[in-house]
């Protein structure tokens, strides 16, 4: 709070006094300048700068009758009442350099004393009055402040220009020279800051429930320093040179000072909300304030830096990501339970579209996407943010841990809770690889592969039935009655009947159940075709390539009708019904060259209980067909292997 200023120094009657007018007296009497600052008003007694004339000649009419003082005099007083403190300080400017300016001894000014002495009370009054315009800058003002506050930085630009003069002069200065006002202009400014820091408003509605004291003191600093920054874009800039780049300086003083403050909270142990708080504060809130229009061409933001320093942020960071982990560990472990719960009371899952959902999967990655995502706002880092999906493992087996409670119970509601978790395995399955930046790599993979596991025991637990009752079927396949009476047709009816059954799981995991299930049955197809019966001549191999080829079409139009559109399983067969077929053994070699490239896993024990079928072939020639094989798997290794080559012959056992 500013204190009255009394006179700069004492009245001292002048020569000239004693001979100027009526009007001279009231001129160089006691001047009172009111003025109103922070609501306080201030009577300020200006000296009376020009009472004593220089050292002239008593003939100089000038001096004798003093109306040149008197108009420097009556000019001073107006500047001041006026607010004009440029032209108050260029009127001292020029009265220092009356007296000194031309003077070459440093002994000379001696005889002027008592007018240096008031000179300097007069700079002090003046100084006084830019320091107070300073301190109300950030206030709205009233009309003139703008005014007020422009001329004030003139004078002190015009005070620092005077003290550049007078280091180039290489003498001595007077006792003020140099007056640095610029680091004056700059001290008062931080301590305006440091103050509006410390006694920031905090308005009734402003205040939320549920705030801590921690909160709403925060929350009040950030406040004050928005508007206070906005005023000196909207108003404050404008009475600046551009090149004094005043927003800016305005912005390193709030950062510094809202720093030191929230290092002080900071130092202390916050609860987990308080910290929540202040790491948004830090790394969200505040780069916003900054990046509002007004401010962000006429500030360096980047230049500011952080808030808080890593020294500090780290705990801070730790205290959150841990806490966060936890809920994640607490809630997805809780989701998993409640649809245990809901399956050892025998609750089917619900149906959607005739299908069977849970809402395990879509809990959990609405859990970790608001999580990570939020994270990444609060530490202000996607990277450090990941690292609270690590519990995201341990909750995938907690998961397949259930299934296979479900599976080894095979209660009643079994079959149902596994379709429904089909869907869930591949809704996280998409999730993992789609929103792949919300985890580490290693958490993203070592999930897939728990998911993996589950999606393959779903599947072996729901087909397992269905092989079960087709063993009887399969038993025929490859055998002379196979061959001779249409039996296979008894084999696709039983397909069908029991493709009914699988029918329960959304549309893409029902589909590659049915993919699943035509893949296994065309390789016990293989199995038992490949230990079946021998085929003696030209007329039995041929009759054997059109039953495979016709067994093969029917197997596909029964699967493709029911969903499954794997034509790749037709060609398997097809191609192995040609080698029946084929007598010349070079033709055997190309399709046999061609199988083995389409399916590298084609193993040449399998191939020899294949080519073993034809006993018209002798041992030597199933030898040079083998040998074709194994060139054509070194191609193939060499070329780096086929990504699109599928596992087939991998499942087909041969004794």
């Amino acid at each position: 709070m500013l204190s009255r200023l009394g006179p700069c120094f004492p009245c001292r009657r002048r020569r000239a006094e004693e001979h100027s007018s009526e009007r001279g007296d009231h001129l160089l009497s006691r001047t009172t300048m009111r003025t109103e600052t922070d609501g306080v008003k201030l009577n300020f007694h200006l000296p009376k700068l020009f009472g004593r004339t220089p050292r002239a000649p008593t003939s100089n009419p000038a001096a004798a009758d003093g109306s040149p003082l008197e108009n420097e005099s009556l000019a001073y007083e107006q500047t001041l009442e006026k607010k004009l403190f440029c032209e108050a300080g260029r009127l001292l400017i020029a009265r220092e350099e009356r007296l000194f300016g031309e003077i070459q001894e440093p002994e000379a000014p001696t005889g002027h004393q008592e007018e240096v002495t008031e000179l300097a009370d007069c700079r002090r009054v003046l100084l006084d009055l830019v320091q107070q315009t300073l301190r109300l800058s950030l206030d709205p003002g009233e009309a003139g402040a703008a005014a007020a506050l422009a001329s004030a930085v003139k004078a002190v630009e015009q005070e620092e220009a005077q003290d550049r003069l007078w280091d180039q002069r290489g003498r001595k200065p007077p006792v003020w020279r140099p007056c640095a006002w610029k680091e004056v202009h700059d001290s008062t400014l931080r301590r305006l800051v440091e103050e509006r820091m410390d006694n920031p408003s905090t308005p009734p509605s402003a205040v939320q429930a549920g705030q801590s004291s921690v909160q709403v003191d925060v929350c009040a600093m950030g406040r004050r320093m928005k508007e206070d920054l906005l005023q000196v874009a909207s108003v404050v800039r404008s009475c600046y040179p551009p090149e004094t780049n005043i927003c800016h300086l305005y912005a390193e003083a709030y950062h510094r000072t809202f720093s030191a403050r929230l290092r002080k909270i900071a130092d202390f142990g916050l609860e987990d909300k308080d910290c929540t708080f202040l790491l948004r504060w830090v790394n969200e809130y505040y780069p916003l304030v900054l990046q509002k229009p007004q401010m962000a061409g006429v500030m360096d933001v980047a230049a500011l830096g952080k808030l808080l320093p890593e020294e500090l942020l780290k705990p801070l960071e730790d205290q959150y990501l841990n806490r966060r982990q936890e809920e994640l560990t607490t809630f997805g472990g809780r989701i998993i339970e409640d649809a245990k719960d809901k399956w050892n009371k025998g609750e089917e899952p619900t149906r959607e579209d005739g299908c069977f959902v849970s809402p395990v999967s879509y809990d959990i990655i609405q859990l970790i996407n608001e999580m990570v995502t939020s994270a990444e706002k609060v530490v202000g880092d996607l990277q450090k943010a990941q690292t609270i999906t690590r519990q995201l493992k341990g909750i995938m087996h907690r998961f397949k841990i259930f299934q296979s409670d479900v599976i080894m119970q095979n209660k009643a509601s079994s079959r149902p809770v596994v379709k429904a978790h089909l869907g869930c395995i591949e809704q996280f399955r998409d999730f993992l690889n789609t929103k792949r930046h919300l985890f580490t790599e290693e958490v993203g993979k070592d999930c897939l592969l728990v998911l993996t596991d589950m999606k393959l025991s779903a599947q072996a637990y729901l087909l397992k039935p269905v092989h079960q009752v087709l063993k009887p079927e399969y038993r025929k396949l490859g055998t002379s009655g196979w061959l001779n009476k249409n039996l296979f047709n008894r084999l696709l009816v039983g397909i069908e009947e029991e493709l009914q059954g699988l029918q329960g799981s959304i549309g893409s995991c029902h589909q590659e159940l049915l993919g699943k299930l035509h893949q296994e049955v065309t390789v016990e197809y293989v199995r038992r075709l490949l230990k079946g019966a021998k085929l003696k001549n030209e007329e039995q191999q041929a009759k054997a390539c059109n039953t495979v080829r016709d067994n093969a079409e029917s197997l596909y139009k029964l699967f493709l009708k029911m969903g499954s559109e794997d034509v790749w399983l037709k060609d398997i067969l097809t191609k192995i019904a040609e080698v029946l077929r084929l007598q010349d053994l070079p033709a055997i070699q190309i399709q046999v060259a061609s199988l083995g490239a389409d399916h590298p896993d084609l193993s040449e024990k399998q191939l020899s209980a294949l080519l073993k079928l034809k006993t018209n072939l002798s041992k030597a020639d199933r030898r040079t067909v083998t040998d074709v094989l194994s060139v054509t798997r070194e191609e193939w290794s060499t070329a780096g292997g086929r990504g699109a080559a599928r596992a087939f012959f991998s499942e087909v056992r041969v004794k």
